[in-house]
């Protein structure tokens, strides 16, 4: 009973730790779209505002996406699910931290540097300005890699519910 019990939570945890990785990501473009649009003609504040949630967003995920991998990790040897039904979610989750990590420690430290090039407000700065410019191309990465890790998250989450069908 007690293994059983053990082995529940545990499968309760790696479900969690995705739940709240994934319903952060899902629920990130529906706050950074009301938050522009409430702050419409303040693009600088709203701004602001959405990157830090972002970092926000990007730590739960770093958490999150280091108990999975640990969870999933530890699985075969505890017998919760098999060593090769385990591999790919491990593998999509080593690539949706590192996008994580980039767009934490890359695109956001790159972007912030241009608005400070910008004067301060990307959107005070002329449009064909070099550092608007490479601002507006680093945020469409942003949500690119942002899109790239819900979707790997989504994957993950099916061949997790997979590999409960195929449990040791």
């Amino acid at each position: 009973m007690y293994a059983s019990t053990m082995k529940t939570l545990l499968r309760m945890l790696l479900s969690l730790a995705l739940i709240v990785w994934l319903g952060a990501e899902i629920f990130f473009p529906v706050v950074a779209a009301i938050t522009f649009g409430t702050l419409q003609p303040d693009t600088h504040t709203a701004g602001t505002i959405v990157g830090q949630l972002l970092r926000i967003l990007h730590g739960m995920g770093l958490v999150s996406g280091f108990i999975a991998l640990a969870l999933l990790a530890l699985a075969p040897a505890w017998n919760i699910y098999k060593q090769g039904s385990v591999l790919a979610p491990m593998a999509l989750l080593v690539l949706m931290l590192g996008l994580t990590a980039y767009s934490q420690y890359g695109i956001i430290p790159a972007m912030e540097r241009d608005r400070v090039a910008a004067g301060g407000s990307i959107g005070a700065a002329e449009p064909d300005d070099p550092s608007r410019t490479h601002f507006n191309r680093l945020h469409r990465r942003s949500e690119n890699v942002e899109e790239a890790i819900l979707l790997m998250g989504l994957v993950t989450v099916a061949l997790v519910a997979r590999a409960e069908t195929t449990r040791a």
